[in-house]
């Protein structure tokens, strides 16, 4: 019997929002895996943290780093095939930067879709930049490189979901060792400013790639000792994982050993606040996972089920097993969703 932990991206509704959100979601095998619980923990955000509490609850369950880091880049570049050797490596994301009413904002970078010839194409460029001031930048996907850079240290950089849709003066490095790194940042900026790609992108309406933001630096990483599978996750994410899912239809191989699996789909629509998608999601997930493992627990294929749901503001730690599924006193509710 396995011992299964499901970890769920921005499950956790905003509490502004939750209570008509929870009163519109139906999901029974939900309410019966959060109701029937033999442990339930909760975990609030610290205050301006660089990561979100679902990015340092992996770092930590990966063995990579503790509370409040996000230390993936190491492990992400030897996921996609890549020996980082010795050295410090971040992880680079191209991303678009808007300008807000009085402030700097970075998009999700989910919406800025880049082919592979166009992400190739500003890579190229990009790296001509870091060469001439001695980093080595080197290519996982379209969306997913990374820069050696020993000498920064003593400064944090947040993830590009933690700072997605905010005021990026609080996450902008800072301190004379971030100098070098923002100095980076900006000159690419100026080289993508007119690159051909870009050019391309605006006829077509879609966001510019004007942001070279990095984050996750690492610089050693143990082997893995939890198998983790993933479906619909950040190119980063993909490449920490063992199994990457395309579709939710077939669980049987995941069932079949201890193991842990991230279902990243909600993220697009939490982030844009498009709470109608997020209902859709959560109910694809219904179908999808949370019925077929509600049924794995009750015939005894799944011994536990941890459930590790999170929002911007903190994470919700639920555990269950066959034992307590059978406490049929204990009403099925979703009211832990709208809990903060």
């Amino acid at each position: 019997m396995a011992h299964i932990t499901l970890v769920l991206p921005f499950a956790l509704p905003l509490p502004e929002f939750a209570p008509d959100l929870v009163r519109a979601l139906q999901a029974p095998a939900l309410a019966a895996l959060l109701s029937r619980t033999s442990r339930v923990e909760r975990a609030p955000r610290p205050g301006l943290a660089h990561a979100l509490p679902h990015e340092t609850w992996l770092a930590r369950a990966l063995g990579l780093g503790q509370e409040g880091t996000t230390p993936f880049a190491v492990a992400a570049m030897r996921g996609i095939g890549l020996d980082p050797g010795a050295g410090r490596w971040y992880i680079v994301t191209p991303a678009h930067i808007q300008i807000a009413r009085s402030h700097l904002m970075m998009a999700d970078t989910r919406q800025v879709a880049l082919q592979e010839d166009d992400g190739r194409a500003l890579f190229e460029a990009a790296r001509s930049l870091c060469e001439e001031i001695g980093h080595e930048l080197r290519y996982g996907d379209a969306h997913t490189w990374f820069l050696r850079a020993d000498d920064w240290t003593g400064f944090d950089t947040a993830s590009p979901d933690t700072v997605a849709n905010m005021d990026l003066t609080d996450f902008m490095p800072k301190g004379a060792q971030a100098q070098a790194c923002r100095r980076l940042q900006n000159e690419v900026q100026m080289a993508w400013h007119a690159h051909p790609v870009n050019a391309a992108r605006e006829a077509r309406r879609l966001p510019v790639v004007n942001a070279f933001w990095v984050w996750g630096a690492a610089t050693q990483a143990p082997a893995a000792a939890t198998a983790l599978a993933s479906h619909a996750v950040p190119g980063w994410l993909a490449a920490l994982a063992n199994v990457r899912l395309d579709a939710l239809d077939r669980l049987d191989g995941i069932l079949k050993q201890d193991g842990l699996l991230v279902a990243g789909n909600l993220g697009e629509a939490a982030l844009a606040a498009d709470w109608n998608g997020w209902l859709q999601g959560m109910q694809h997930l219904e179908e999808k996972l949370f019925a077929p493992l509600l049924g794995a627990v009750k015939d005894g294929r799944v011994k536990s089920l941890r459930l590790v749901l999170s929002s911007r503001e903190g994470l919700l730690e639920a555990t269950t097993g066959g034992l307590t599924q059978r406490k049929f006193w204990r009403r099925p509710t979703l009211d832990l969703l709208a809990l903060h």
